[in-house]
């Protein structure tokens, strides 16, 4: 296999993976709704942070180890799951205590909300927590990196594949959400659209924690 088929058909696999909708999409589709775009743009690059430690670990052959290892593996899905359910909880637990929402139009709510570093340490532990990503690495980078290549620097050229698209599918997904932010003034709107979102962050940790 050489260098450019190796990188198109790695473009295939995680492009098709990116666009299915998960985790990743609910959190970022939700900050930049409710009008946070720093953060959720902070979300995008906490994210592909994690991406791209998962992709220099799995080249350095670290998160091989971590999948051999069954306590290892186990103690960070749970630690993962963990977080995922408390951030959901938190989410719908606000929504019926009747937190309110930060109104976009108030600079002054909004000063402690709407920033870049929040969201990157959001999208930071939300990847890293998730051990799926380091099995999904394990199992298919090393597939598509052809003999006689150096596997570090491959491995960092095929990551940067994955995050480029992460990035352009990222800023899809915020323009959209911005076109329904109109519609998301509204508390009632804003209070289903975290109950969703939680849900679905939940439904996310109760899955991993359950191993499926």
């Amino acid at each position: 296999m050489v260098i450019s088929t190796a990188l198109w058909s790695f473009a295939l696999v995680v492009g098709l993976l990116t666009l299915t909708p998960g985790l990743d999409t609910a959190l970022i589709l939700r900050t930049s709704a409710l009008g946070r775009r720093r953060r959720a743009w902070g979300v995008v690059l906490g994210i592909q942070t994690g991406t791209l430690l998962w992709g220099a670990l799995t080249s350095l052959g670290v998160t091989a180890l971590l999948t051999a290892s069954h306590l290892a593996y186990t103690t960070l899905r749970w630690a993962g799951a963990a977080y995922l359910v408390w951030l959901g909880a938190r989410m719908l637990r606000d929504t019926f205590r009747g937190v309110p929402a930060p109104e976009t139009g108030d600079p002054a709510l909004l000063a402690g909300t709407d920033s870049v570093r929040g969201g990157w340490r959001q999208g930071t532990l939300t990847n890293l927590l998730n051990p799926k990503m380091g099995a999904f690495y394990v199992a298919v980078l090393p597939q598509f990196i052809p003999a006689g290549t150096g596997h570090f620097a491959m491995g960092l050229l095929l990551t940067t594949v994955h995050i480029l698209i992460g990035l352009i599918w990222s800023a899809v997904l915020i323009g959209f959400a911005r076109v329904l932010h109109g519609q998301l003034r509204k508390p009632r709107a804003r209070r289903l659209l975290d109950r969703i979102t939680g849900t679905v962050i939940a439904a996310f940790g109760i899955r991993l924690a359950l191993g499926d």
